[in-house]
């Protein structure tokens, strides 16, 4: 019975790690990279290929080899990020969301463990 209930925690739990990953990654040969999936007025967070600080962006478009966009909703400073540069996109909405959606089922699993440990 403790083995039954243990596998499936676990199961749920790595559902719940798979399912938390919210970043898109992109490859070096920028034309095997595709940039439709952006939205324009939404945030993301852009993580360097030279390991350079990650840039909050508040995507607008892409005109040529740039993304181009703003540093926030209240900041309109212009910012210009060469595609050539880009090693990962993380939509920061999507991330709140599955952090929440993973933290309740980390606590469910942890419910039906202990309930099945006091249940013997």
């Amino acid at each position: 019975m403790k083995a039954s209930v243990l596998l499936k925690s676990s199961l749920l739990t790595s559902l719940f790690v798979i399912s938390s990953c919210a970043t898109t990654k992109y490859s070096e040969d920028i034309s095997k990279n595709n940039y439709s999936n952006l939205q324009a007025g939404k945030m993301y967070v852009v993580t360097m290929k030279d390991g350079s600080a990650k840039q909050k962006m508040l995507f607008r478009n892409i005109d040529g080899d740039n993304l181009i966009g703003t540093a926030g909703k209240k900041d309109s400073t212009e910012v210009i990020i060469p595609k050539s540069n880009v090693a990962a996109v993380k939509d920061r909405s999507k991330a709140r969301v599955t952090a929440g959606a993973t933290v309740i089922g980390a606590a469910g699993v942890a419910a039906i463990v202990i309930s099945a440990l006091r249940a013997d």
